[in-house]
């Protein structure tokens, strides 16, 4: 159907991975837990704008680029390790500024720059996450059928699919953490807490990104 040569396997395959947890995912979740569902949803277009440019690129072919030469992916992995790195250590700060900003009102504290610009620190994130990359640069690539006439049509619906399933995933997310903002607007420290917490998550992933671009 559509020079998709094995759409369940796809399909199956796609939901696991989306499934998984990842910067993507977890960034999408701070953004709405701290800022609403509005915000969370700019951070999920992001996630989208980023994710298109990504299939767009393996269907140019880079997907040959980056297998010609491996030391590309990895220059890739060390900027997304960074910068996953950079923003780990920047939620951190706004988690230890807001924990101990006894003066002000919880309204005052979630002010924090922590998840400011969503759309393009979360754009930033999925174009700079390998687990992306690789998903769209080997796994996507496989499903199309090479005698199909009209592979764009393929590639338009591989990508429907992926869509589909991330605005579903990320849906359920923002409207999780939308339950979650209003204990953290009445409650500075859990506030703090919860973006310490997920700094430190992504500090975690920054750092198996640079240990396996190492090796």
């Amino acid at each position: 159907m559509l020079g998709i040569t094995d759409i369940a396997t796809y399909v199956i395959g796609v939901v696991i991975i989306v499934l998984l947890p990842g910067p993507n995912s977890m960034f999408v979740l701070s953004v709405a837990a701290r800022d609403g569902v509005r915000a969370g949803y700019r951070a999920a277009c992001g996630v989208f704008v980023g994710d298109f440019i990504l299939m767009l690129l393996a269907a140019a072919g880079v997907a040959s680029l980056l297998r010609a030469y491996p030391q590309l992916f990895f220059a890739l992995k060390w900027a997304g390790a960074a910068y996953l790195g950079w923003l780990g250590l920047a939620m951190l700060r706004a988690a230890w500024r807001t924990w101990h900003r006894e003066s002000q009102p919880p309204s005052a504290a979630l002010a924090e720059p922590a998840t400011a610009r969503p759309f393009r620190r979360a754009l930033a994130i999925s174009l700079l996450n390998p687990k992306a990359i690789l998903f769209f640069m080997s796994f996507f690539i496989q499903f199309v059928d090479r005698s199909y006439p009209y592979p764009a049509l393929s590639f338009a619906a591989l990508g429907a699919i992926v869509q589909i399933a991330s605005f579903a995933y990320l849906s359920t997310l923002i409207l999780a953490g939308n339950r979650l903002a209003a204990a953290f607007r009445a409650r500075r420290r859990l506030s703090a807490g919860a973006t310490g917490g997920v700094g430190a998550l992504f500090l975690s992933f920054s750092a198996r990104l640079a240990t396996a671009a190492a090796n």
